[in-house]
């Protein structure tokens, strides 16, 4: 391929130039891929006036290369609830790939486990901690495979995968159905407007129904989908798979399914699959009006016209097809891959948008050509053997290692030393990569978020929602030798994971730790342990609770004092109320003082004055948020006038007017998804209640009931042990945060009480 290009391009050259002068250069060493070739400079073309014409013919040969280059590549990444089977898909898709050559479970039974759960802490769990990325090759087209953790504690994962990606599947359970996860990973989809595709895993296991959870998908998440696939049997009479786009039907054969055999649709099958074929169509034509024109005119329809309708739907993400299958016992993956490359968009077809810094944040789309200025984004962090590795997602130019790239951020201009593809744990290391790729460097400095140009433009990547750490534990290492360890971990932890935060406790000196859950937490502690040898001591859970006010408040306090010298003076006057419910922001100042009564110079140190004390409300200590700050008039002394001075007395401002402003205590709400065996239904709805829980919503799948609630994070420690003995073990629940909302008065007492009592006694 790369010789017909540089021969084409080369006998385009002469074509084009005869009569000017033009000089083929010969290249010293091939070039890895045409795209490489035209953006390395392999010709250099002198030529007088009747070259601008050919310069015009090159410039658009080489986009025609660049676009057939980047309809090669996607991107994609796999998401679902715990236990879907997201790990041991991309296990089976590398599998047929030719990535790995055998296949290993997913808790590392035979001492392996899957490739991508790379850790021995996510082997021995069972469970993914870590997005991993990898890539391979798929009739020729070269597939970029994100695969993401189900746990809501690890949601960060998922975020930052999508974000980057051009496509996902959303993997959901034949017998689970539309679970609690399934939907938060289908909402982050929505809000990066990612296109995916669905797949129904597990239809061999017991009281798989696939047709059941198209329903739930629809229904619960929104989706307007439609199935691709009929399954040849359920459960253990799963044989194959009917694909009623081409109207064949695929059989598995061989030791790991490798051999894949289309046959004519079973005979007594023919009937349903032109059923479900029909569905397919009319669900499509609702949203594509070229398939819809030929639906209404009763015209026959080709399977490539049906391919091509269910693909620009897909890219619009008007439509969801639904794919089916077994993954565990490789039946549907081949045809699953065969739906990424037919379904799912390359990077040319997905706009995404830079913000320009020169020019006020104005959006800017970014068109995907390598021959454009280099745009890249660091979209995860991984302390490596060989130092940090910072993942990649590049939109627009070359990479190469060895060039220099400016960081917008930070405006540092950094070289490359080294450009590595991922394959899980494993690197390759590359001379360059193009726009559309997904790659990794080291020896960055630089931030999660952050992005990368070659300097010749000032563009931003939009960030990520990384949401607020919902729990807080106190940790210190046993041995005083190790602190340096701790302290190092900590801060590689911190700059890895946007939602890992690190604070002291200034009453008790303690290190604070803050993430998303229990687990969440106790993996950090374990990979304390385990990669720093550091031992730690971990005290109780804390929930993160935050204070608000709950109506408006006037503040006037002068600040002063005399102590020979200089002395200090300032006086703020305003107010402080709530913010609208739905604020964007969480703290608000706002000077709305007319003349120079404070010097404009001091406004700063007011507003630095009135968040530090906004850090800790003097109900419980911890954060006041949802408040506006008003600075209506003041004073100043020509002489004892300072920043301290003004800082002081918006603080103590602040401390004056707040209990007039009604404050309230705020605590985590988590919506918890609870499944168990109806006969204890009565039992876990007692508990719920005991917990001060809200039950939002009662199913029933089978013999299960599944019983969605909103219960206070406070009131959730140690559940996964009552629910085992309630339930003699079959009970099983997920828990992800929702909002922060008041809590009842006898609990803000008892609160108050604590805090009070841990004081005096401190």
């Amino acid at each position: 391929m790369a010789r017909s290009v540089r021969s084409s391009a080369t006998r385009l050259l002469y074509t084009l130039c005869s009569g000017a002068k033009a000089t083929p250069i010969t290249p010293q060493c091939p070039p890895k891929s045409p795209v490489a070739a035209l953006f390395a400079g392999e010709f250099q073309i002198r030529y007088f006036s009747a070259g601008s014409a050919a310069a015009a013919r090159l410039k658009e040969e080489k986009e025609a290369i660049w676009k057939e280059s980047l309809e090669k590549v996607r991107n994609i990444g796999i998401s679902a609830h715990i236990d879907s089977g997201k790990t041991t898909l991309t296990e089976r898709i590398l599998y047929y790939t030719g990535r790995i050559h055998e296949i290993h479970e997913v808790r590392g039974k035979d001492g392996v486990g899957a490739k991508m759960d790379s850790m021995d802490l996510e082997r021995e769990k069972g469970i993914t901690i870590q997005s991993a990325a990898t890539y391979c090759s798929w009739k020729d087209y070269q597939v970029n495979i994100i695969d993401t953790p189900g746990h809501v504690d690890f949601t960060i994962e998922v975020e930052r995968a999508l974000r980057v990606l051009d496509g996902a599947i959303l993997v959901l359970c034949s017998v689970g159905g539309v679970q609690s996860q399934s939907i938060t990973v289908d909402r982050q989809m929505r809000r990066y407007e990612v296109p995916r595709v669905a797949f129904i895993n597990k239809l061999d296991r017991m009281g798989a129904d696939p047709w059941k959870v198209l329903d739930q998908a629809r229904t619960k998440l929104r989706h307007h989908s439609a199935a691709v696939q009929v399954p040849i049997g359920l459960e253990d009479d799963f044989q194959g798979l009917i694909d009623i786009v081409n109207m064949k039907a695929y059989y598995f054969h061989g030791s790991s399914g490798e051999k894949v055999v289309a046959e004519e649709v079973p005979a007594n099958m023919e009937e349903l699959a032109m059923k479900k074929r029909r569905e397919l169509i009319e669900a499509v034509s609702e949203v594509d009006d070229q398939l819809a024109e030929a639906f209404l005119n009763d015209d026959p329809i080709s399977s490539s016209e049906l391919e091509e309708a269910i693909r620009r739907a897909t890219i619009a993400r008007k439509f969801v097809p639904v794919f089916m299958g077994s993954a565990f016992k490789n039946k549907g993956v081949q045809p699953l891959l065969d739906g990424v490359l037919s379904y799912l968009p390359c990077p040319a077809e997905v706009t995404n948008f830079a913000l320009d810094q020169t020019k006020n944040e104005e959006k800017v789309a970014l068109s995907g050509n390598p021959a454009g200025p280099l745009v890249a984004l660091a979209f995860k962090l991984e302390e490596g053997r060989f130092g940090q590795l910072t993942y990649l997602r590049i939109y627009e130019g070359v990479i190469r290692k060895g060039e220099f790239m400016v960081n917008v951020n930070t405006g540092k201009r950094i070289k490359i030393p080294r450009l590595v593809r991922m394959h899980a744990n494993e690197m390759e290391d590359i001379q360059e990569a193009h726009a559309g790729q997904i790659v990794a460097v080291f020896g960055v400095d630089c931030a999660s978020g952050d992005t990368f140009t070659d300097g010749s433009v000032k563009y931003t990547m939009t960030s990520m929602n990384v949401p607020e750490p919902v729990m807080s534990l106190a940790v210190s290492p046993v041995s005083k030798d190790s602190g340096g360890q701790f302290s190092k971990a900590l801060n590689r932890f911190q700059k890895e994971d946007p939602t890992f935060r690190v604070s002291l406790d200034p009453e008790s000196g303690q290190t604070i730790i803050s993430g998303m859950g229990e687990l969440h937490l106790d993996i950090y502690v374990e990979r304390i342990r385990r990669e720093y040898k550091v031992d730690a001591t971990v005290g109780k859970p804390r929930v993160n609770f935050r204070e608000t006010i709950t109506q408006r408040a006037d503040f006037d306090y002068l600040h002063k004092k005399q102590s020979g010298g200089q002395g200090q003076y300032g006086r703020v006057i305003g107010y402080v109320e709530p913010l609208p419910p739905g604020s964007s922001s969480k703290f608000e100042f706002e000077n709305m003082i007319i003349g120079q009564v404070i010097p404009s110079g001091f406004i700063p140190a007011i507003e630095k004055g009135f968040k530090e004390a906004a850090n800790s409300g003097s109900l419980i200590g911890h954060p006041v948020e949802n408040i506006r700050i008003v600075l209506t008039d003041g004073s100043s002394h020509a002489v004892d006038s300072s920043e301290l001075a003004f800082k002081l007395a918006a603080i103590y401002a602040f401390r004056q007017c707040y209990a007039a402003a009604k404050p309230v205590i705020l605590e985590p709400i988590m919506l918890v998804e609870l499944k168990a065996p109806s006969e204890f239904q009565g039992a876990i709805t007692g508990d719920i209640n005991k917990r001060k829980g809200m039950i939002v919503g009662n199913d029933q799948e089978n013999d299960d009931s599944v019983i969605t609630a909103h219960v206070p994070l406070n009131n959730m420690f140690g559940y996964s042990t009552s629910l085992r003995s309630m339930t003699q073990g079959k009970g099983e629940f997920t828990m992800e945060y929702i909002e922060h909302l008041p809590v009842s008065q006898d609990v803000q007492t008892q609160l108050i009480n604590t805090y009070k009592a841990a004081r005096g006694g401190s």
